[in-house]
């Protein structure tokens, strides 16, 4: 009989940490690159690879809607785990990240939508200020070294993870566009395929990944964005609870968890970085900088999101219903909801989603994405510097 795998040491919640903040170090260069090539000689060469068709879909799309499918079903671990053993595992933990979250989404969307009120054919992009990207945050925030104290590290992840779900309700929700009644019937038959392999306890991963093949097929066919069945696939994952003891690697959803997680921040979410964030600025006019969906993109991040995150906390702790973080100040708080303003995965994920890959629009949202990300990233660094 095979040995029981050891437990770990630390929380995974410890180990994500450090790999999302390298992994996000790693995104930074991949966006920084995708900038320089796209302004380069090489900027033609660049946007025809994206265009390349593989099979039934080009690149770019089999990295935002395939590739991505794996970064979801890590998201969907991520969530699960939080809200069933790990920091958000009762009430209590969860007002704090939950009501912040709230309102870190609901601020950005308000400031676009006040900026885009005159223009009626920018509110569907409402949604790309609301994300935070946990990687590219927690790598900036990595840069600080001890300066930043263990409780705003784990509260900004715990913040980003509720974001990602606020996330994926919305895609889910609003940027769905004519179902395939046939394809979701197949859809909803995997996923009750998934439900009682999970229900079973199926310790063996593969049935799982299997059958989540399956169902980004049919949700891709669905019409419903074909991402989500990473999440669905994770959701279905068995984890074992162990309430006050470190986590369990013999918990399926763990062990893919653990495994995903190099994979999605060294390669995917990089890949995924570079292939959207090239913006050719060259012959970039002060009218285009100053588009109201640039702006008001720019502007939810780098104002909305710290506004509704700072805001929110502090209520709470003035009234008393949660403490401080344990060794922070409201100055760190301050700077903390400054870097919950870097969207970019999320928001270029969503951009695409809200205006068509290759579209106008989309091209000033990644405007707006990057020059806010950097300005929050920019201004979070120097607020917790100090």
């Amino acid at each position: 009989m095979r040995p029981p795998l050891p437990r770990l040491r630390f929380s995974m919640i410890r180990e994500l940490l450090a790999s999302q903040a390298s992994g996000g170090q790693v995104l930074m260069m991949a966006a920084a690159a995708a900038m320089f090539v796209a302004n380069s000689v090489l900027s033609e060469q660049y946007f025809t690879l994206l265009h390349l068709h593989i099979g039934p879909m080009g690149l770019l799309h089999w990295i935002n809607d395939g590739l991505m499918a794996v970064f979801f079903l890590l998201v969907g671990c991520e969530i699960k785990r939080e809200f069933v053993d790990g920091e958000m595992a009762n009430w209590p933990r969860r007002i704090l990240p939950g009501v912040a979250a709230a309102a870190g989404m609901a601020v950005p969307a308000l400031v676009y939508l006040l900026i885009n009120r005159a223009v009626p054919a920018n509110a569907g992009g409402w949604a790309v200020p609301t994300a935070t990207d946990i990687a590219f945050a927690l790598g900036v925030m990595a840069l600080l070294g001890d300066r930043v104290p263990a409780s705003l590290k784990l509260l900004l992840t715990a913040i980003a993870v509720i974001d990602d779900l606020g996330a994926i309700v919305v895609i889910a929700a609003v940027y769905t566009k004519g179902l395939n009644l046939a394809a979701l019937a197949a859809a909803a038959a995997i996923t009750a395929a998934l439900a009682l392999l999970g229900w079973r306890r199926v310790q063996s991963v593969w049935p799982y990944l299997l059958l989540g093949a399956g169902l980004w097929v049919a949700i891709h066919a669905s019409g419903i964005h074909a991402t989500l069945a990473g999440v669905i696939t994770a959701l279905a994952l068995p984890i074992r609870t162990t309430p006050g003891t470190p986590e369990d690697r013999e918990s399926p959803l763990l062990r893919v968890e653990h495994a995903l997680a190099p994979l999605v921040g060294f390669i995917i979410v990089p890949l995924f970085g570079f292939a959207n964030a090239g913006v050719d600025l060259r012959g970039l006019s002060l009218d285009e900088a100053l588009d109201p969906l640039v702006l008001g993109i720019a502007l939810g991040l780098a104002v909305g999101k710290q506004l509704g995150i700072f805001g929110a906390i502090m209520g709470l702790v003035r009234l008393k219903i949660v403490d401080m973080p344990a060794h922070a100040s409201a100055r760190q708080l301050w700077g903390m909801s400054l870097l919950c303003g870097i969207g970019f995965t999320m928001s270029l994920f969503i951009a695409a989603l809200a205006f068509g890959a290759g579209s106008d629009q989309e091209a000033a949202a990644k405007l707006g994405i990057i020059a806010g990300s950097l300005l929050a990233a920019l201004a979070g660094l120097i607020v917790l510097r100090r």
